[in-house]
């Protein structure tokens, strides 16, 4: 026992340097971290700075004519120093020009400019048409003159419409057209309501119906659900059914319907048509999306001759009868460029007047109250003349974006707008952006929601650009668009003898020096809306029968 506890501290004693060794860099380490502590170091570095005013010009440059319009119509609410310029005169640039002449101060500084009243910035390159103010007072229009009994009355007035162009009223009132009185167009619930006043004399049942009318979406279609009014009612399913089978015998035949399928259905009753064999025609009119008609020909039971008089029957009835009474209107486009044939054989381009905002800033009233007002209201006042001097200089900078992109997009197309689509080039927004010395992205800006107005239409800009397609014995490439054209054009010419496939569109392309894939041809058929080859076969078959009769 004695010799072992002898040995056993020998061995600790032998291996105590090498402990104490290895453990002296875990030492160092311990120290080392606890010596870490918070410092401050000056580094410099560079780094892309969005201000809100370089925002707000890249969205100046991408709104559109009415986004901007409504833009400048809050910026002159909340500023008092803008104002809009309706009169369409004054040289282009003025404010820029009028700044140069004051010694290049900072246009911020109008101590130095010319005490004129106001300055403007006006972007347009040509003067616009000078639009006079008319004096609209229905007071100087219609004079109260109790001594004749044809005067109209305040309601009538307030109701009365403008007079046609190139007419004018007389003090008298002599010049008035009755055909200028026009009354509103009755919208579908005014119309579905009248029709239920004269249907139902119940209260519970000209309830339900009204339910039934606020379900009603712009196409005549009922998209509320029968169950739902009654949990809400508290009247049984089954009258709720009846009061909509009541409806559904309104005019014009189709509306109240629920689905496509039951609107042809009460069209075809009224005439008396829906026989067994069209009702199984009705039920299935995912078959005649399809073009499937020899799958129709048997759950209808019918021949050919039958099934070509009932496609005959579906296409003369009406699947939204609730269009006719809708009255918007499609929104109007305002081309922010116009091109034309100049007189050397060249394109005049220019920006559209209508679409290129004219902004006034009051000097006059900024020199006249800045120094009477608080030192508050001066720097408000600062604050308003900076911002309306960006504002211009922005809407400046944005018509000359805009026309360097157009010019160049001019300069590429000139085959496409003498000869029209099929010489469309293949074109790109770095190529356009490397040409005028811009970013990709503020071009895509620029053509995003703009329009060109040319002698073969009103485009957007970005109609301009499209891929490339090789073309053979390394010839010129062709656009995608181009091609898309092309390819429409000879589905419209093929006869329902000889429809064309796929492959051979290809054929014929790659006869035209055009070298694309099948697979291609088939997304380009798709994306116009085009059906395969065989559904095509069976309808301008079936149409041909129907033509031939």
């Amino acid at each position: 026992m004695w010799l072992l506890s002898v040995l056993t501290s020998k061995v600790w004693a032998s291996f105590w340097p090498i402990l104490i060794f290895a453990t002296t860099p875990l030492r160092k380490v311990v120290c080392s971290a606890m010596a870490l502590s918070a410092k401050l170091q000056l580094r410099q570095s560079q780094s892309l700075v969005m201000t809100p005013q370089l925002m707000q010009s890249i969205k100046l440059l991408q709104m559109t004519h009415a986004e901007l319009a409504q833009f400048i119509d809050e910026e002159i609410e909340r500023n008092p120093l803008l104002a809009r310029d309706e009169s369409g005169e004054g040289p282009p640039n003025q404010v820029e020009r009028r700044n140069s002449a004051a010694g290049g101060a900072d246009p911020d500084d109008l101590s130095n400019a010319p005490d004129d009243g106001l300055l403007s910035s006006d972007l347009e390159t040509n003067s616009g048409s000078i639009a006079g103010k008319l004096d609209t007072s229905l007071e100087n229009v219609f004079p109260d003159d109790p001594g004749r009994s044809d005067k109209l009355t305040a309601d009538l007035q307030a109701q009365w419409k403008s007079a046609p162009a190139g007419r004018t009223a007389s003090a008298d009132g002599d010049d008035f057209a009755l055909e200028a009185v026009a009354a509103a167009k009755p919208t579908l619930r005014d119309h579905v309501q009248a029709q239920i006043s004269l249907t139902f004399n119940d209260g519970v049942d000209l309830v339900i119906a009204g339910e039934l009318a606020d379900a009603l979406d712009e196409t005549g279609y009922m998209r509320g659900d029968c169950a739902e009014i009654t949990e809400r009612l508290g009247i049984a399913l089954e009258r709720v059914e009846a009061v909509l089978r009541q409806c559904q015998k309104f005019e014009p035949t189709g509306l109240f319907a629920r689905d496509l399928a039951e609107c042809l259905a009460i069209q075809l009753a009224e005439r008396d048509r829906l026989d067994p064999a069209m009702e199984a025609f009705v039920d299935n009119l995912q078959l005649l999306a399809k073009r499937d008609f020899a799958a129709l020909k048997k759950i209808c039971g019918v021949g050919e001759d039958d099934l070509v008089d009932m496609l005959a029957e579906i296409r003369a009835l009406d699947p939204k009868p609730g269009t006719a009474f809708t009255s918007s209107t499609a929104a109007e486009i305002t081309p922010d460029v116009t091109v034309s044939p100049a007189a050397d054989g060249s394109w005049a381009i220019e920006l559209n007047p209508e679409a290129l905002p004219r902004v006034l800033i009051d000097q006059q009233y900024y020199k006249r109250v800045f120094p009477s007002v608080p030192g508050e209201d001066q720097d408000f006042l600062s604050n308003c003349l900076h911002d309306a001097n960006w504002l211009t200089r922005s809407l400046d900078q944005r018509a000359k974006t805009i026309m360097k992109v157009a010019a160049e997009i001019v300069r590429r197309q000139d085959a496409f707008l003498i000869y029209g689509i099929s010489h469309l080039k293949p074109m790109t927004l770095k190529m356009v952006a490397d040409a005028i010395s811009m970013h990709e992205s503020t071009v895509s800006r620029v053509t995003a929601n703009k329009y060109m107005a040319t002698q073969r239409g009103v485009f957007e800009l970005r109609f301009f650009f499209s891929q490339a397609i090789s073309a053979g014995d390394d010839g010129e490439a062709h656009s995608s668009s181009a091609i898309r054209h092309r390819i429409s054009e000879l589905i419209d010419a093929e006869s329902p003898q000889s429809v064309l496939s796929d492959d051979a569109i290809v054929d014929i392309l790659k006869k035209e020096n055009v070298e694309i894939a099948r697979r291609t041809v088939a997304k380009y058929r798709e994306s116009m809306n085009i059906p395969s080859s065989v559904q095509r076969r069976r309808e301008k078959r079936a149409r041909a029968v129907a033509d031939g009769q």
